[in-house]
């Protein structure tokens, strides 16, 4: 019988303990009625406790749930999800990122381009599509199959799922910083539906690189953030012993990005999250895709590209007051701002949690 300790996260230990008490009364011959009755409790309260931790999970906890080691990945959505799935290879100028996935499927009556992050699960795999951390020729062979798509009026359909763009010496030398502005301005004049869902780490420029979209949605345990809790951490403490601090305060669960409009819908996941019943959240997924593309079918193309641009950019909207002695005194001093994958802060939170940065910024000095 497998320790408790061993199994999960260290959150889930209660859960692991209950459901080894429960695997042990199934495993007994001959159970009375009293037995029946003590199984079916054990089930009750396994349902309610799941429920009870995962309602109540905190920023860095999602970010341990969206990192698991079980979770459903793009290659796993390829095949529980999508139909005829043919890969497309290559960007035409440099070579074939394996971090990222593109090719053509068919996802119920619809013929779609797939775009996604690959992670592997295997030390092997990881390291050759780099832990999920795409180049600049994967966001050029990204567009590239994307420009392809808006000839053939095919719906793109990205499944972002990084830690943050390659940060390699030979992707800043072939212009990764560039690959990724390009993406996101292409992206946004594509004049066919796209749909963007976080299926688990929404790093940085990384998934921003594939994430304009007509409908952008993230799975429930999902995170999408500027920047990693550890990155943050090392940032502004020096030391990612800090990331779970960084974690709280950068408002980047799916809750969070829903209440400030920075994602439009949130796919519930299953009870005790998607690495439990990946088919049940694949099922999930796939409803959620075919429901959107049917929203999107009928509207018109010149309105789709001035919705994604009207969408965009009512992100990051700030209310600022006017200059000192310009105005009032009664007239209001703070504003608020809108947090996501494009503000770092969270809104009506000035500063981050824990210990103060090791070293500050001039107030008129450009933030990172």
């Amino acid at each position: 019988m497998a320790d408790p300790s061993q199994l999960g996260l260290d959150f889930e230990q209660p859960i692991y303990q209950l459901q080894l008490q429960l695997e042990l009364r199934e495993k007994e011959a001959d159970l009375t009625a009293e037995g029946e009755d003590e199984l079916r409790r054990l089930r009750r309260e396994l349902a309610d406790l799941t429920r009870k931790i995962y309602s109540n999970l905190t920023p860095w906890e999602t970010v341990k749930v969206a990192r698991h080691k079980n979770r459903p990945q793009t290659a796993d959505y390829i095949t529980m999800v999508f139909e005829e799935f043919v890969e497309l290879h290559g960007d035409r100028r440099f070579g074939d990122d394996r971090a990222l996935i593109t090719g053509f499927a068919k996802l119920g009556k619809y013929k779609v381009l797939l775009v996604g992050h690959k992670k592997g699960r295997n030390y092997k795999e990881r390291s050759e599509c780099f832990f999920g951390c795409a180049h600049p020729e994967g966001y050029r062979k990204a567009l590239a199959k994307m420009r392809m798509a808006d000839k053939f009026g095919l719906p793109i359909i990205c499944l972002i799922d990084t830690p943050g763009a390659y940060p390699g010496l030979g992707a800043e030398e072939r212009g990764q910083a560039q690959a990724i502005a390009e993406n996101l301005f292409e992206m946004s004049r594509l004049r066919t539906p796209i749909v963007c869902v976080v299926i688990g780490e929404g790093g940085s420029g990384g998934a921003l690189g594939i994430g304009i979209g007509d409908t952008v949605a993230m799975m429930e345990h999902a995170y999408y953030s500027v920047i990693s809790p550890e990155g943050c951490a090392g940032i502004l403490w020096k030391s990612h012993e800090f990331a779970e601090q960084a974690a709280n305060s950068l408002r980047f669960t799916s809750r969070d990005l829903l209440e400030f409009k920075i994602v439009d819908h949130v796919i519930e996941e299953p009870l005790g999250g998607a690495h439990r019943q990946p088919h049940q959240a694949a099922a999930r997924l796939r409803q959620f895709l075919l429901k959107t593309l049917r929203e999107w079918e009928p509207v018109e193309r010149t309105t789709l590209v001035q919705r994604r641009y009207e969408k965009f950019r009512r992100m990051g909207v700030f209310l600022e007051s006017p200059p000192a002695g310009a105005g009032s005194a009664d007239q209001p001093t703070t504003g608020q701002n809108s947090s996501g994958p494009s503000a770092g802060n969270s809104a009506g939170n000035g500063q981050l949690g824990g210990p103060q940065p090791a070293s500050t910024r001039p107030a008129s000095g450009r933030g990172r």
